[in-house]
């Protein structure tokens, strides 16, 4: 049995564990990091630039579709699935090929191959012949699709996103089971490049959205485009020669069975830490197995142990799992003398069309009384309407008194970017009368920010009474 001794042990070679592996290093440390499956980050091989991939090529699909709305008309357009995957795969290859570089660039006798898992608090076996003794440890590795038992024994038809990837074509059907992020990105994309698609809600939030009104809105509008089922249960799958026949039962009592070629499996994801013997650890676990942790300080408990990225199921996004990796690898390095990192706002993109984001706080973290609504529809926004863009609604929350910005919900043309800026005025603690002396320019989708955040001071004022609006009106002496 091979033995190494380290101060820094890092496992998993994702997000998290590249930038925890880099944070530790600084500190002139013995660091080496241990990865078991594919080097690649989940992101640049089966996540945000694959998906975004398939994307660009359905919005162009769409764009070709509906120019005649513009008084464009297009004849005989053409998809060639083939073409459209080749590039999927070409790209991401690409992108992984820039994660590879990175890792070559790591000394290879700090690379380590092999599944690690705790033999006690501070040692780690790694594959079959390898001990690894480290004073610290970063726990960083990541996650994988969680496919319900309902959809087990369907061989080759049953996928999960990643497989969408190595397509070498496009298929025929597919029913989208999950109506969160990945599930709506991948549906919506693949029913504008031709293929019947079908998305199973079983409860009835779309993307994880907070606000009833953003959610109402975004079901409508997204709803009018694809075949989107809400409160809708998977009663039964089977095979049925090449095709699988699904039966379904909605919030209504009806019953429908159909066939697919594909079920794909967008049901969530789960930590990988359930092979990893932490319990031989110590460290207090949760409900679901994971070790409880400082959010901060990425640290279990008073433990040499720090937990980062998707395997601590936080906030499962390449920016959050970066920070985290770097807060843990510091902190893992200086241990005994743990700090807390910076852990940024709070933002979320769903890449669909429109887009779906949040930012801050939402009426998931707020108090009822503690704050107010503003919100603008994009239905009859100048610059929407004249992309034939306008679908959606945004939704401040102000703070009661201070006047501060808490954060956004919103459905809408270009989120992504209005939601940066949201994110931005928010984290910097601005107010909504702060906010509105901003320029806005014309015409542009902000300018529905700016009826928003009119909307929100004026309801935020109706709180205030006369003698506070008064600048000054304390007795003289």
């Amino acid at each position: 049995m091979r033995k190494i001794e380290c101060d820094v042990a890092v496992i998993g070679a994702g997000s998290a564990g590249l930038s925890a592996y880099r944070a530790a290093s600084t500190h002139d440390k013995r660091v080496v990091l241990i990865e078991g499956g594919a080097y690649g980050t989940t992101c640049a091989r089966v996540g945000c630039m694959p998906s975004k991939l398939l994307i660009a090529a359905a919005e162009a699909a769409h764009a070709v579709d509906t120019a005649d709305g513009f008084g464009i008309r297009v004849a005989g357009m053409q998809i060639d699935g083939k073409a459209v995957m080749q590039r999927v795969k070409s790209e991401r290859d690409r992108f992984v090929g820039f994660v590879l570089d990175s890792v070559d660039g790591i000394p290879e006798d700090h690379r380590l191959r092999g599944h690690a898992r705790f033999l006690a608090p501070n040692l780690l076996q790694v594959g079959d012949d390898m001990e690894v003794h480290a004073e610290r440890i970063v726990i960083a590795t990541g996650s994988r699709p969680a496919i319900p038992d309902n959809l087990q024994g369907l061989g080759k038809h049953l996928i999960i996103s990643d497989d969408v990837f190595d397509w070498d074509d496009l298929p025929d059907s597919v029913a989208v089971i999950g109506a969160g992020v990945i599930g709506l990105e991948l549906g919506q994309a693949l029913h504008r490049l031709g293929v019947r698609v079908t998305v199973f809600g079983r409860g009835a939030r779309l993307a994880q959205i907070a606000d009833d009104v953003v959610n109402k809105k975004a079901i409508e509008s997204i709803g009018a485009e694809i075949d989107l089922r809400m409160k809708t249960e998977v009663v039964s799958t089977r095979l049925v020669g090449d095709e699988v026949e699904l039966k379904s039962h909605d919030a209504d009592g009806k019953t429908r069975t159909e066939r697919f070629r594909f079920i794909l499996a967008a049901t969530g994801r789960r930590p990988n830490v359930d092979q990893m013997g932490l319990e031989l650890t110590g460290l207090q676990l949760d409900d679901k197995g994971i070790p409880v942790f400082d959010s901060l300080t990425m640290q279990c408990g008073e433990s040499s142990i720090f937990l980062a990225g998707d395997a601590n199921n936080d906030r499962p996004l390449l920016h959050e799992a970066t920070d985290e990796g770097r807060i843990a690898g510091d902190n893992a390095a200086r241990f005994p003398d743990v700090a807390d990192g910076l852990r940024r706002l709070a933002l979320s993109v769903a890449f669909t069309d429109p887009q779906i984001a949040s930012i801050g706080k939402t009426p998931r973290d707020l108090e009822e009384n503690s704050y107010m609504t503003g919100e603008v529809s994009f239905d009859n926004q100048g610059r929407s309407r004249v992309m034939r863009q306008n679908r959606g609604l945004l939704r401040l929350y102000g703070e009661r008194g201070t006047h501060r910005l808490l954060g956004a919900e919103m459905v809408g043309p270009r989120a992504e970017h209005l939601a940066h800026l949201l994110a931005w005025s928010c984290q910097s603690g601005l107010t909504v009368g702060q906010m509105l002396d901003m320029p806005f320019y014309h015409p542009v989708i902000e300018e529905g920010l700016r009826t928003a955040l009119r909307d929100l001071k004026e309801n935020l004022l109706k709180h205030v009474s006369d003698i506070e609006h008064c600048a000054d009106c304390t007795p003289g002496i």
